[in-house]
């Protein structure tokens, strides 16, 4: 008797290179919520390997048009603090944020990837009073970088 060997499961980037449009545009809108550029990215399909479709990732995100930059900044979110972070520091983060949106109309986005928990909330509360003094164009800017980063980061944590 023979048997049939069961098929190994796909990779992620297989499933993602094979999955219907709109699905795969899903995954993407969760790591960088422009349309524009998930349908960039998924109208180059297939990628060879993670490394392609990051550096596809990239040079999409280096030209998002002001509109689409802002509808990416619209869907992102605070960064979560850690669960034994003291009430002070809750208190001067949601102020320094709040002083954000009211300079530049978006909220504040940082990628934090490379920094352990404790390490976070300082260069958070450091960068955002830094980035308070930025021209809003200049913001702008920074922050595109930071949506960048993100987007990568949560590109190879999916896939």
């Amino acid at each position: 008797m023979q048997t049939r060997a069961t098929p190994a499961p796909a990779a992620p980037l297989e499933r993602f290179n094979a999955a219907p449009a709109e699905e795969a545009a899903g995954t993407l809108l969760a790591c960088l919520h422009s349309r524009a550029w998930a349908d960039r990215l998924v109208a180059h399909r297939p990628y060879p390997d993670l490394p392609a479709l990051l550096a596809a990732a990239d040079e999409a995100a280096y030209d998002l048009s002001s509109d689409d930059l802002s509808e990416a900044l619209a869907a992102e979110t605070l960064p979560a603090l850690p669960e034994d972070t003291y009430a002070a520091a809750h208190t001067a983060l949601s102020a320094a944020h709040a002083a954000y949106e009211s300079r530049f109309g978006h909220v504040f986005v940082i990628s934090l990837a490379d920094l352990s928990t404790n390490e976070a909330l300082n260069h958070v509360l450091a960068t955002i009073r830094s980035r308070l003094n930025n021209d809003p164009d200049d913001e702008r800017l920074v922050a595109a970088e930071e949506l960048r980063h993100l987007a990568r980061t949560r590109l190879s944590n999916t896939l």
